[in-house]
């Protein structure tokens, strides 16, 4: 009868037993975690500014719902320091593989806000260029941009370029079949790129609970040899220590890193959606307590970091961004109705030229 022991090679892979945590929920200092080195103060404080903007962009954007103005909006509000921390931890040469629910990364990241919306508004499938900014298109099939994000990171080695990939991925995209490839490939090339997983508690409807058994998310990437961790995702400094640490360890060739964030998604999972009918206002309520700009803001302020001309400022600075965002979604767009035949092909089908002949017909014929 064998007795089983622990192997240094697993237990290099192993996340932590509790999340990484530096911030307690009231915003008081937590006992700072081993291997972890805290942010500094003047990048937390940038962070600080970009989440009350990120914040205030979520809001508005979901407003822009209500009026007509985009078809669909995903809210990413409680998940600001997931959001944040994961852009600041990226170089400007490193890239982003963002899901639908990240918009506010992608401004934080410097798309503009009226490009980022664009697909959310029914418009191009991608407002901006992913080449210009080092973004890949928003995705809204689940996880189906791991795998494009491994590719990308594989690439990038090869060209021996110095730069590595994060690719946002929700709980729900974690049972998808794509993830577990993309895991997979990455280990196997030794590819740089971060598995930022946004465990935000509830695939649309359906609880973490009844997607895996696993103890938490973060095991998921041991079984594939990749060096894994669990943070607290409300805790900004806890989330841009660790991402810092993977992104750093991916870049230096010690392969992928695999990070779980526990947040919550205070929203219902977009305006279409009714959060009432699978869970309780109790839970919100307690994840309210939670907040993650509250949190950040307390621990600031503690250190002498921040005071209330800061706060005040970075508000403004919000609803400034919120106007210039609300004047330019309420431009009408100029549609050209011959942009559905654009970027389907590198070279127009027959089928194709013949519909766009169709197309021109109608829109020539004089009218009766």
């Amino acid at each position: 009868m064998s007795t089983r022991t622990s192997h240094p090679a697993v237990d290099g892979l192993l996340p932590s037993a509790v999340p990484v945590r530096f911030v307690a929920e009231d915003g008081t200092a937590a006992e700072p975690p081993p291997g972890y080195p805290a942010p500094e103060g003047e990048r937390l404080v940038e962070a600080y500014r970009r989440m009350v903007l990120g914040r205030r962009f979520d809001r508005q954007a979901t407003a822009l719902t209500k009026q007509g103005r985009l078809a669909v909006y995903p809210s990413s509000r409680g998940q600001e320091a997931c959001q944040i921390a994961g852009v600041l931890a990226l170089r400007p040469d490193d890239w982003l593989f963002p899901t639908y629910r990240d918009t506010v990364a992608l401004v934080a990241r410097g798309v503009d806000p009226a490009e980022a919306l664009t697909l959310l508004q029914g418009g191009w499938h991608c407002g901006y260029d992913p080449a210009a900014v080092r973004v890949a298109p928003q995705c809204t099939p689940l996880a189906t941009q791991t795998v494009h994000a491994v590719g990308m990171a594989d690439a990038l080695r090869r060209k021996g370029e110095d730069a590595a990939v994060m690719a946002f991925v929700g709980d729900g995209g974690t049972s998808e079949g794509d993830f577990h490839e993309a895991l997979n490939y990455a280990a196997v090339l030794r590819a740089p790129v971060v598995f930022f997983v946004q465990n935000n508690k509830y695939a649309i409807s359906v609880p973490l609970a009844k997607q895996t058994a696993a103890p938490a998310l973060a095991y998921k990437g041991i079984g594939y040899g990749i060096r894994s961790e669990q943070v607290d995702g409300n805790d900004l400094v806890a989330v841009l220590s660790v991402l810092t640490t993977a992104m750093e360890h991916a870049r230096s060739g010690e392969g992928p890193f695999l990070v779980e964030a526990h947040t919550y998604r205070m929203d219902a999972h977009t305006n279409a959606d009714d959060a009432s009918r699978y869970r309780e206002s109790a839970e919100v309520e307690q994840w309210e307590s939670a907040d993650p700009v509250a949190r950040l803001e307390t621990y600031l302020r503690d250190r002498g970091l921040l005071g209330t001309e800061d706060v005040t400022a970075a508000q403004k600075a919000a609803e400034e961004f919120a106007a210039r965002v609300r004047e330019a979604m309420n431009a009408d767009p100029e549609a050209d109705p011959f942009e559905l035949f654009e970027h389907v092909f590198a070279e127009p089908t027959g089928q194709l030229r013949e519909q766009r002949a169709q197309l021109e017909s109608e829109l020539t014929a004089p009218e009766d």
